[in-house]
């Protein structure tokens, strides 16, 4: 990984992986529409702008990913490969558990039963896995963490109301994100 990476403008760069993601982005959006509106899931004005701004970082870096060469044959390569397949399933079988959980149960089945939130879990994964080529798109995706932690608390604390107990057992038995234990101030 360069400090500064190249940038050329190639068939053959980064923004291969980012087509499948701005796939399943829409694909997700349609899914969690059927579910309520951002205001059901505790988006006040203020999260609504760091959605904003958290998506206009996603785009942003979706574009950059078309002056990013790949450098096959490196380790960064192969390893970035195996972590964004991986994100990828992860986001897939995520949005499958959710399309096919009624609306009014919340949605706890499959990777749901491994993290309370495995759509960021996905999107960090495939994100993590461009960075291995630039620095620059490791500080994105850095950034991109620290704004996605702010709105899953958010949409929570609005999932306690709106599934009630279930939802609270839900959150004592399994971790908000992947290998990372439960803390008790997260309720």
């Amino acid at each position: 990984m360069l400090l500064i990476p190249d940038f050329e403008l190639d068939s053959w760069n980064a923004w291969i992986f980012t087509l499948p993601l701005i796939v399943l982005q829409i694909l997700g959006a349609k899914i969690l529409g059927k579910r309520g509106s951002g205001e059901d899931w505790g988006h006040t004005e203020k999260k609504k702008i760091l959605n904003i701004t958290g998506s206009s970082i996603v785009f942003a870096s979706y574009a950059y990913t078309m002056f990013l060469p790949f450098k096959l044959g490196t380790i960064w390569f192969y390893a970035g490969l195996l972590v964004y397949l991986l994100g990828m399933l992860v986001e897939i079988l995520a949005m499958l558990s959710f399309y096919t959980t009624p609306v009014d149960k919340p949605v706890t089945k499959g990777v749901y039963s491994i993290s309370r939130n495995p759509m960021y879990v996905g999107h960090f994964l495939t994100n993590i896995s461009i960075a291995c080529l630039s620095w620059i798109f490791l500080l994105v995706t850095i950034a991109l963490v620290i704004l996605e932690h702010n709105s899953v608390a958010s949409e929570e604390r609005a999932c306690l109301p709106k599934y009630g107990n279930t939802y609270r057992e839900y959150m004592n038995r399994t971790p908000r994100w992947i290998g990372i234990p439960k803390s008790r101030k997260e309720h």
